[in-house]
């Protein structure tokens, strides 16, 4: 019987240890030792015999459905020993499921408690499948490759929150990111410096001022509770295991990004030192946003070509009456392109994110080039466990992502002329 899932989950976790031992080399700047460089070799012919059986098996799945066959029986030969077959398209990495739903419901039957609907769906037994939970020792069900990636898709290429849209976080194998950052200015006395000399004059060399700089990647999670009602209606178990869980992690991610404190989490700009608060008006009556406050936010803000305004709804009409001393509007809208429209030039983006009308941050001027995040390459960690409610006749499904960030900048930077510092996050202080 061919089990692609088998030889797939055996492929994956050989090219992970090549992929560990050459990360261990690198992040020990050195080159791999003997013994190391004799078991990658030995895990590149594992790798190699694996993948020519995985195309051999794809390839008479393949041809075993084209014609109608039994597609576990053993494929004929297809040309000389040894030789692999043409590879049709590359196929899903789904453990024989079509659907989400439908693997859902395998595991909805394969309880005891589903009574006379009781059935051990053989695509369950494979290797890759189970997931050995802590705290469960019966285990759980891990959720094929193909469907845990719609989640990632989802969570980090959806179009339902305008702060993950500008924030982008970079893949990484590891959970911890380690740079440098480098906090110095063309015009400043640290980092790399340029000077003119005389002819014959001695050069006075500069050193780089960086700064290890370390972006932890701290889980978060999505943990729901289904009960059978629920997931005999097979379209809204699909609904509620992608979209709706996939929204949820979107939106905890990116509120992270702004408002995070940076203990488990994400540090976000606004609890960061590196944003500017620009204070409000003398006498300036609460709850409002005037010229004044949006021309002093444009001028604290770095590189302002990239920025975009965020902001809370509720500030919008005041902005679209809003007038310069010499009766010109600073806002310009386009409600078919653009439904927040521009301010000085630059896009307005409502999110809800931003607090209330008033409050510090319901309008924040962001340059998403000042913010750096990373999540765990392979996406997501997602499993079904069928024992952890046994007793409530409810099932519980898990998504684990990792995702870290922070902003470049640790404090505002001086300019090359003035003494006003300026910043990638820029937002007006408290209205009361």
């Amino acid at each position: 019987m061919i089990n692609l899932a088998v030889l797939k989950t055996e492929a994956r976790a050989v090219a992970k240890r090549q992929q560990d031992r050459l990360q261990a080399a690198i992040t020990e700047n050195r080159d791999l030792t003997a013994e190391e460089e004799t078991a990658d070799g030995e895990d590149a012919k594992k790798l190699a015999s694996l993948t020519a059986m995985i195309q051999r098996a794809e390839a008479a799945i393949h041809n075993a459905t084209a014609i109608g066959s039994d597609p576990t029986a053993t494929p004929p030969a297809t040309g000389p020993p040894g030789t692999v077959p043409a590879q049709p398209r590359a196929q899903l990495d789904t453990a024989g499921f079509n659907n989400l739903a439908e693997f859902a419901q395998a595991v909805r039957c394969a309880n005891p408690a589903a009574g006379q609907n009781f059935r051990m769906d053989d695509r369950l037994a494979a290797p890759g499948n189970v997931h050995m939970e802590q705290g469960d020792a019966a285990g759980s069900y891990l959720v094929p490759a193909e469907f845990r990636q719609q989640i990632v898709n989802l969570v980090f290429n959806g179009e339902n929150d305008p702060v993950m849209d500008m924030i982008d976080p970079d893949p990484t194998a590891s959970n911890r990111v380690v740079g440098l950052g480098d906090e110095t200015t063309p015009w400043g006395n640290s980092g790399i410096v340029a000077a003119w000399r005389s002819e014959g004059e001695q050069m006075l060399p500069s050193r780089m001022a960086l700064t290890p700089r370390e972006t932890k990647l701290n889980e978060l999670y999505a943990f729901v509770l289904a009960s059978e009602e629920l997931l005999e209606d097979a379209p809204r178990v699909g609904t509620l295991l992608t979209a709706h869980a996939a929204a949820a992690i979107r939106w905890k991610a990116a509120d992270a990004f702004m408002y995070g404190d940076g203990i488990e989490k994400p540090l976000g700009w606004m609890s960061s030192a590196a944003t500017i608060l620009v204070q409000k008006d003398a006498n300036q009556v609460a709850a409002t946003v005037t010229a004044s406050n949006i021309t002093r936010m444009f001028t604290r803000m770095i590189m302002a070509s990239q920025a975009k305004w965020l902001i809370n709804s509720d500030v919008l009409p005041q902005l679209m009456d809003m007038k310069n001393s010499a009766g010109l509007p600073l806002w310009f809208g386009n409600f078919q392109e653009a439904p927040g429209g521009a301010l000085l030039g630059r896009p307005v983006v409502m999110t809800e994110h931003n607090r209330s009308l008033g409050q510090a941050g319901d309008i924040q001027f962001v340059n998403p080039n000042g913010y750096e995040a990373f999540r765990k390459q392979n996406g997501v960690s997602f499993a079904e466990s069928i024992h952890l409610y046994f007793d409530y006749n409810i099932r519980a499904f898990r998504w684990v992502f990792r995702i870290g960030g922070q902003p470049v900048l640790s404090k505002p930077v001086v300019p090359a002329n003035g003494g006003t510092t300026k910043s990638h996050f820029v937002a007006i202080a408290e209205r009361a």
